[in-house]
């Protein structure tokens, strides 16, 4: 994003400057000189946060404004605004439900003929089962919203943190 002055201007559309000069829907191609020349400024917005975590708003500088989301349910009944907390077991929930449905077939063939369970998807389901259980945990441990980001799976010098989403996979 850049700007001039106080108006944004985007690339690949053309922008009139204050002299009343309209300039080209191509000068994103200028050299960093000629639009310093143009009194161009490159402005590099914030990255937005997650929004499962907080409610924001970007200004027009790029800049953010951020409201951690309520950690906790509130309200009762029809009235339940459900928390961060509550939403990310949800997510677990559902994703472990998916994982393991991917494999009831095994269970269902056994209640039906007998036919015993190998013992890869039994570990799989076991560790499906685990791991959704210490995510859940993890979640109730977390004592603020910056707990609660730090448990997301992330990548950083080839070094993976974090537990959230992070799901064995079936050998």
């Amino acid at each position: 994003m850049w700007k001039y002055g106080e108006q944004t201007i985007r690339e690949h559309r053309a922008w009139t400057d204050n002299d009343g000069i309209q300039h080209p829907r191509n000068w994103h191609i200028w050299s960093a000189d000629e639009k310093a020349a143009a009194g161009l400024t490159e402005v590099t917005p914030e990255t937005p946060p997650d929004s499962r975590l907080y409610t924001w708003s970007q200004n027009a500088d790029g800049t953010i404004n951020k409201t951690a989301r309520a950690l906790a349910d509130s309200g009762s009944g029809d009235d339940l605004v459900k928390g961060v907390k509550t939403s990310l077991k949800d997510e677990v929930n559902s994703q472990q439900g998916s994982l393991l449905s991917l494999t009831d077939w095994y269970v269902i063939r056994k209640a039906d003929k007998g036919t015993a369970i190998p013992d890869a998807i039994q570990t799989y389901r076991d560790a499906i089962r685990a791991k959704g259980d210490a995510m859940k945990a993890a979640i109730d441990n977390a004592a603020d919203t910056a707990a609660v980001a730090a448990l997301f799976v992330t990548w950083a010098d080839g070094n993976k943190s974090g537990i959230l989403f992070d799901w064995p996979e079936l050998e």
